[in-house]
């Protein structure tokens, strides 16, 4: 408990000090130059700051020339810097459409690096290093991006022109509306399938045939002109309409399976009944917020009796402010596990009443309705040579009119 509460105390610190150092305009709390700039660190002369580096500066103009005036896609600009062997900036390895796509969004090469621009979250999609490890991630560790409006600006040295940055980010929206690559007709299992051999994901691509067009499910490891090295899984395409019939008929057999939901309701009721662990906690922490308001009310009572000074009160006072909001997000906490478990408990009425709907009409379902039953029901499928696994989810509602994303279950 300790632990926590000086992890805690520790993180809130340094978040503080970084966001003012931030509205101070300091580079330091950045993560690091990004290309086409060096990090000069701080001296006892000057504060750390952003030093153009010209030669990589000059690419940076030379992809948002490609990208705006010369109508380059992406792909075709990342091929360009792999042709001419233009090093990245590690020197090593080679360009990714990925990276080319995050220079062109980099506000910082109009002037303005920005600070705040994303939020740690719990991660909900698994990723390929995720899914190596076993598909569960040890802490918080996805990256949301915040609203523009509550980013903090930091001056830093122009690279770019402003009407060239705002042009390249209005190219850049207009492609996710009529980008080629942009699915217009939509598969069931699009987003949740992935190679059991290599753990990347699949991607849907097509040929045609003299009496009609053939959808695949093609593993991204399997193309070699992503890679170096060449292609480092030997996966072959899957057909769409095949592997989309297999895994729904697979679902709607599992929407008959009674007894699997109900074991999985009853291991749920158990792990609800069995907190004592939790309930001592919470006696802890009520016991600490006490001590902590009690110590702040002598505090302000020596001080009224001029028994204490406003310096040694001010001194003293931020401390034990922090142990009280620390207690009362622990405790916050733990009434928020405690109100998903009174869910649990009242979740077998709601589950059986939404499957004995969705049973009803599991076979008139059109594409984008199966798509969003297999999102709710279904974590992941990894596809092999022989064999389909197919990682379930039973969904757990947080408000009667809602379902919030579920819990996986293989």
């Amino acid at each position: 408990m300790i632990a926590e509460y000086e992890r805690a105390q520790i993180l809130e610190r340094s978040r503080r000090g970084k966001r003012h150092r931030a509205l101070q305009g300091q580079v330091s709390v950045l993560s690091g130059a990004p290309f086409g700039y060096r990090y000069k660190r701080k001296t006892d002369h000057s504060a750390a700051y952003y030093e153009i580096d010209e030669r990589q500066a000059g690419i940076v103009r030379w992809v948002y020339e490609l990208y705006t005036a010369k109508s380059h896609s992406i792909g075709a600009i990342t091929r360009l810097l792999n042709e001419r062997q233009i090093p990245t900036a590690k020197e090593t390895g080679r360009w990714e459409r990925s990276t080319v796509w995050a220079m062109l969004r980099n506000p910082a090469y109009k002037g303005t690096a920005c600070f705040g621009k994303t939020r740690i979250a719990p991660r909900m999609r698994v990723t390929r290093p995720l899914r190596l490890r076993g598909g569960v991630a040890p802490r918080n560790s996805a990256n949301h991006e915040l609203p523009r409006t509550e980013w903090i600006e930091i001056p830093v040295p122009t690279i770019i022109s402003e009407e060239t940055f705002a042009l390249a980010n209005e190219l850049l929206e207009a492609n996710k509306k009529h980008a080629p690559r942009r699915t217009i007709t939509p598969s069931a299992l699009q987003g949740l399938l992935s190679c059991a051999k290599c753990g990347y994901g699949l991607y849907r691509t097509s040929t045609r045939s003299s009496a009609r067009t053939i959808h695949y499910y093609r593993c991204l490891g399997s193309d070699g002109w992503r890679r170096l090295g060449g292609p480092v899984c030997d996966s072959r395409p899957t057909r769409q309409d095949l592997l989309d019939e297999v895994v729904w008929k697979e679902i709607a057999r599992l929407l008959e399976d009674r007894q699997l939901i109900e074991d999985e309701l009853e291991r749920r009721l158990k792990a609800a009944r069995n907190s004592d662990p939790t309930q001592r906690r919470e006696e802890t922490l009520r016991r600490d917020l006490a001590r902590s308001r009690k110590s702040i009310e002598r505090l302000l009572t020596a001080y009224q009796e001029s028994l204490l000074s406003l310096e040694e009160l001010r001194s003293r006072m931020p401390d034990l402010r922090s142990r009280e909001q620390a207690c009362l997000s622990a405790l916050q906490a733990i009434e928020d596990q405690s109100q998903e478990q009174e869910v649990c408990l009242r979740l077998a009425e709601s589950v059986t009443s939404f499957l004995e709907r969705l049973r009803s009409s599991v076979g008139a379902l059109d594409i984008i309705e199966r798509q969003r039953v297999l999102r709710l029901l279904v974590k992941e499928v990894l596809v092999g040579d022989d064999k389909i696994v197919i990682r379930h989810s039973i969904p757990l509602p947080t408000h009667p009119s809602r379902w919030k994303g579920a819990r996986r279950r293989q």
